[in-house]
């Protein structure tokens, strides 16, 4: 892949500087915000550019409004968590385009930063609209991307807005993230620990193919592992799996087996009688040794499973982990992911990947966020990306010459 042109590549000086980046942040009922990494993530972008007195025209969008306005889904609350965080004013615009957003654009001062509403209050961001991505592309000189968690859609601010600007580049953190997730991934140090956790081996099949040929070991926990457990002939009891993917699974653990890696499922699982996820509540819990008895759910991995996943995160000089190791949303089920995350902080030798979604979430209740390499702000962005798919939002940056 040829390497994208950086910030740092272009002359900026006193420019119109229109940035994509990700704040698509956790608000609660009273539109306060709850988890504001995302904005801490684009601060070195941002820090950078007002060094080169450039005029800041930050846009994003937040939750799915559906082309619609809604007041609790407006980025108002940002404008003002990011002035603190960069100590100037940070000016709020309640539309992304029109003549009013024009104007204040042209009245712009080297150093000022302008932050547009919600970009999915007009249905010509998702639809990749032309006429709508010509009225962002207008308030610009240069884009830049610093929104990877989102660079997997054919939206316009991400995919049709670049193609329409002279300059287009990418932030310190897109760049981050091509690194971490391309470059150490691709050429990792060996031994290599992949571990894959959530919901469905659907989600995950082509990741877990393309890792085949370039993990030494991979780790499976997770709801998922029901599904492979299932089809070595285990029992489950009434753990979710797929029934479609039995055939799947058995062709991964086949090739698992004939190129050499080590393909590890739980050997022991946290169980309980009953499992009310929307109210946070389970039942009897209990210890289940390879097979888990009828009636009973698996809904962690157990002490045997962690320590035998831990040996393998100890040992690895290169640990890329997606998807948490059971429901860590209830405090009775946490004790496997978090664990997982302890071993990972505690091999301080290695470079470790955390691939965004439910295992940042996680590793941020944790405690250990702190103490590994690199936590990815993407979810499905981090999945595609590793499966080797184009990105809609990398295939229009400028290329270095």
């Amino acid at each position: 892949m040829e390497k994208i042109k950086s910030i740092e590549g272009v002359e900026l000086f006193e420019k119109r500087i229109l940035i994509r980046v990700d704040f698509n942040i956790a608000l609660d009922s009273n539109q306060k915000i709850t988890d504001d990494t995302r904005i801490n993530a684009a601060l070195p972008t941002i820090k950078y550019l007002l060094k080169h007195e450039c005029r800041l025209i930050l846009c994003s969008h937040l939750g799915r409004p559906k082309g619609k306005r809604n007041s609790k889904l407006s980025l108002k609350p940002v404008a003002a968590d990011l002035a603190t965080k960069i100590g100037r004013p940070v000016i709020f615009l309640n539309d992304c385009k029109g003549d009013g957003v024009k104007e204040a654009v042209q009245l712009m001062k080297a150093g000022s930063i302008i932050l547009l509403e919600n970009l999915r209050f007009h249905p010509g961001e998702e639809q990749n609209d032309t006429d709508f991505s010509r009225e962002l592309a207008d308030l610009g000189d240069i884009y830049v991307n610093d929104a990877f968690g989102v660079s997997h859609r054919a939206h316009a601010s991400i995919n049709k807005v670049p193609t329409l600007m002279p300059v287009k580049v990418a932030g310190y953190l897109l760049e981050k993230e091509i690194h971490y997730l391309g470059e150490k991934t691709r050429n990792p140090k060996r031994p290599y620990v992949v571990i894959f956790g959530g919901a469905k081996v659907s989600d995950k099949i082509k990741v877990i193919n393309s890792f085949l040929q370039k993990a030494d070991t991979i780790l499976i926990g997770g709801a998922m592992a029901y599904t492979f457990k299932r089809a070595i002939g285990k029992n489950i009891g009434n753990s979710p799996w797929e029934a479609d993917k039995i055939e799947i699974a058995e062709i991964i653990m086949k090739k698992a087996d004939k190129v050499g890696i080590k393909f590890l499922l739980p050997i022991d699982n946290i169980v309980t009688d009953t499992l009310n996820f929307e109210e946070q509540e389970v039942g009897e819990i209990d210890t289940a040794i390879d097979d888990i008895p009828d009636g009973w759910e698996g809904v962690d991995i157990g002490p045997k499973s962690i320590n035998l996943f831990s040996t393998e995160i100890a040992n690895a000089s290169t640990i890329l982990w997606n998807g948490p190791m059971g429901i860590f949303e209830i405090d009775a089920c946490n004790n496997g992911t978090f664990q997982i995350a302890k071993a990972i902080s505690l091999n301080k030798n290695a470079t470790s990947i955390i691939g965004g979604g439910d295992s940042a979430k996680a590793i941020n209740q944790s405690g250990y966020a702190d103490e590994v390499s690199f936590i990815s702000t993407g979810g499905g962005a981090a999945l595609e990306f590793l499966e080797g798919k184009v990105m809609p939002g990398l295939s229009v940056l400028d290329r270095m010459q």
